[in-house]
């Protein structure tokens, strides 16, 4: 006997990958829960949404999952499966547990590091060198489950969160589709999730971009890398203008006679940050409003305060 009926609650570029490769994977999916996209924010990534309409399959976008009338439709179709891919919301325990075989989280790290929010952002933040994708079940507590299967993914020194999210997205793939044969059979094998072995993080807010040109270069730069565009971006203020930077690169100051203090300095036409280590970033693309300040724009901003 099969068991490959699911209930998807997704979202993202990962929620579409992954809600494919159930599909392809020949699981039936009678019922899709998705979100909105907000007005406000950048949308950058891919649709589940648009997925569903392309494959005629029902999708819901609710606001609260504790409605009665959400847990007797969920309870109707009686999933052997509940997934969960990036999708925003904490699942409640009564729906979680209309699962028959289980509910299945795909988070962005190699838990147990960096269990909660925007894991990708923060292990770049940290200068981590490896994350990941794993696949586990879900429990009342965030990223706690037992996990079920995982794959590593390398972050290079200049590599930003958006590069590696994209490599985490095509993980989760691979992590999916190595594991669906045993779904299909309805038994999984699972290993614990050592939580005091890792980390927990929050959400992050635009305002956490913000750079402290005192750090050393190096944690300037991660934070830059952490935050690049299409996330908000490190910013830093002239005045009352706030400036993003949108690229780039590690450097050491190029000799020059003037007394440099930290943050933005214009050296040789150049554009460069200077960090509290005496070392610098070497700013080739900033941006003000989303348009792209030069050299000499940048100039004329600092003779203004």
């Amino acid at each position: 006997m099969s068991h490959n009926k699911a209930i998807v609650f997704a979202y993202h570029t990962v929620g579409v990958k992954c809600l494919t490769a159930l599909l392809d994977g020949g699981f039936e999916v009678p019922l899709v829960v998705t979100h909105e996209d907000h007005p406000e924010e950048v949308i950058w990534f891919e649709s589940v949404s648009k997925l569903c309409q392309v494959r005629h399959i029902p999708y819901i976008t609710p606001t609260d999952l504790n409605t009665p009338e959400l847990v007797q439709q969920i309870q109707n179709i009686a999933p052997d499966y509940l997934f969960s891919f990036y999708y925003r919301f904490m699942i409640p325990d009564q729906i979680l547990s209309l699962a028959k075989i289980a509910a299945l989280n795909m988070h962005g790290s190699l838990l147990p590091k960096y269990r909660g929010r925007v894991p990708v952002n923060w292990a770049v933040l940290h200068g981590e060198i490896k994350t990941g994708a794993t696949l586990h079940v879900m429990e009342t507590k965030p990223d706690a489950g037992d996990i079920v299967s995982q794959k590593q993914v390398p972050i290079g020194p200049d590599d930003t969160a958006f590069m590696v999210f994209n490599q985490v997205a095509q993980a989760a793939v691979v992590v999916l589709n190595e594991v669906l044969p045993e779904l299909r059979n309805g038994n999984f094998s699972r290993r614990p999730n050592r939580l005091q072995e890792g980390s927990y993080f929050g959400a992050r807010k635009p305002e956490d971009g913000r750079i402290d040109w005192q750090q050393p270069a190096a944690q300037v730069y991660n934070l830059y890398r952490a935050v690049a565009p299409p996330y908000p971006g490190a910013f830093t203020q002239i005045g009352q203008r706030r400036l993003v930077i949108a690229k780039a690169q590690l450097a050491s100051l190029p000799n020059t006679q003037t007394k440099l203090v930290s943050g933005l300095q214009i050296i040789n036409q150049r554009i460069y940050g200077v960090c509290g280590d005496g070392r610098c970033l070497l700013v080739t693309s900033l941006q003000l409003a989303g348009q792209e300040i030069r050299a000499k724009d940048l100039k004329i901003l600092l003779s203004q305060t």
